[in-house]
């Protein structure tokens, strides 16, 4: 059925049937998500409420809006990054699914600051933000609006940050969840979905091959956890840098080298980061890389690779593929570049399978309903889904997949919870 809006901004409403095909191709491949969304088109959990969401414009992303939707939501969807929307995916939401879409592949900055004001101006119950746009632009330009907002919920690590410190400042708003911090979140989408993606949006965007390269990852998070097993795997030798002495220490155990990125720099052939900080890899690291080493970012924003300052001691910037860039510097050096600094694994390539983000999306739409479950009974803090949700999603997961675990019998039950032997 034809479900189209008249307000949106997309590239070509020609690609939606494109688009379609896409977006009911990921619902496949989520069926944790299509168990949610099957009891939310029979309770209606958010009929009336208004819902802007601010994320990657993919396949995944497009299936859990159509959820939020099936769930009564009245939804907008805006794009959190200028360059990784799915152009085809954006018109099949206006014109299949009825889901106003504000979102152009390579839109300018300025076009992505407007959607978030497009977002803002639909005058939101609830959240879904991926980065913080929404709910950082709420409370620095729009603080009136935020007595109405029941809650939000965050994707990223970069916006967990930006939330963590606007609740230890005495700033935050309304209640938020960190659908981040839940277990089946990121020990799967940040480790295998990310290991993947980035390796596959390096491998996608130069086609050069990783055995035998030196890959340096700046970040030992879950996230540079993921790309660190997966580089691993393909045969590099990896480097690790830390600020995190746990998080350095355990690098060293799973056999990485560890040190700091001003000696990385000497020796690595392909950086990433995958921090969430800023200018981590910074100009002065930069310019004192090998000839023709690569570099990418897989951290939410691009500004943990300093390419603005780069640009101040470069002669000229060369397009060689799609989503590679050559800095052709003034000490005779080149610098490839991918994505411009932005998020690798979702320009030069598709971003995470639809498969790991069944359940970081299952932990997006559980945690909208909590919010608005709990209604009034929250404080303006940061939570965490309880962990009863985990393994519940966890749980459904395993369904899906054919694959069954024991359980404890009541002796055993008995033993775990007694102090006597």
């Amino acid at each position: 059925m034809n479900s189209a809006v008249t307000q949106y901004e997309i590239k070509d409403i020609n690609l939606a049937d494109q688009g379609k095909n896409q977006i009911e191709w990921a619902f496949k491949d989520m069926p944790v998500l299509k168990q949610i969304q099957e009891r939310f088109i029979k309770e209606q959990p958010f009929k009336g409420l208004k819902l802007s969401a601010c994320v990657h414009v993919t396949k995944e992303t497009a299936a859990l809006c159509v959820v939020m939707k099936d769930g009564g939501a009245d939804a907008i969807l805006v794009a959190s990054n200028p360059l990784s929307t799915q152009d085809d995916v954006a018109a099949a939401l206006v014109k299949h699914y009825g889901i106003p879409t504000f979102a152009v592949a390579g839109e300018t900055v300025e076009q992505y600051r407007n959607h978030i004001e497009v977002a803002i101006k639909h005058n939101p119950d609830i959240i879904i933000d991926d980065g913080c746009d929404i709910v950082s632009d709420l409370h620095s330009k729009h603080p009136e609006m935020c007595s109405k907002i029941i809650g939000s919920t965050e994707e990223t690590t970069t916006g967990i940050i930006r939330l963590q410190a606007l609740e230890k400042s005495g700033k935050l708003s309304f209640p938020a969840v960190g659908v981040n911090t839940s277990l089946t979140k990121h020990l799967y989408d940040n480790r295998y979905g990310t290991g993947q993606s980035a390796m596959d949006g390096i491998i996608r965007g130069a086609n050069i091959l990783i055995a035998g390269k030196t890959v340096v990852i700046s970040g030992y998070g879950w996230c540079g956890k993921g790309c660190a097993m997966r580089a691993k795997a393909l045969g590099a030798n990896v480097i690790v840098c830390e600020v995190d002495p746990l998080k350095a220490l355990e690098a060293a155990m799973e056999g990485y080298r560890v040190m700091p990125i001003e000696k990385a720099a000497l020796e690595g052939d392909i950086f990433l980061t995958v921090t969430g900080d800023k200018h981590v890899v910074d100009v002065k690291h930069l310019l004192t890389m090998k000839d023709g080493v690569f570099v990418a970012n897989a951290g939410h924003f691009d500004w943990e690779v300093n390419v603005g300052g780069l640009r101040e001691h470069t002669t000229e910037i060369k397009q060689i593929r799609p989503n590679l860039e050559e800095y052709k510097l003034d000490n005779g050096k080149s610098i490839y570049v991918f994505a411009q600094g932005r998020l690798v694994n979702l320009i030069a390539a598709e971003g995470h399978p639809a498969s790991v983000m069944d359940m970081s999306f299952a932990n997006q739409a559980l945690g909208i309903e909590f919010l608005v479950k709990n209604r009034g009974k929250l404080e303006n803090k940061l939570y965490t889904l309880p962990e009863s949700v985990d393994r519940e999603i966890a749980q459904l997961k395993l369904k899906s997949m054919g694959i069954e675990i024991d359980t404890l019998t009541e002796e055993q039950q008995k033993y775990l919870n007694s102090w006597e032997i």
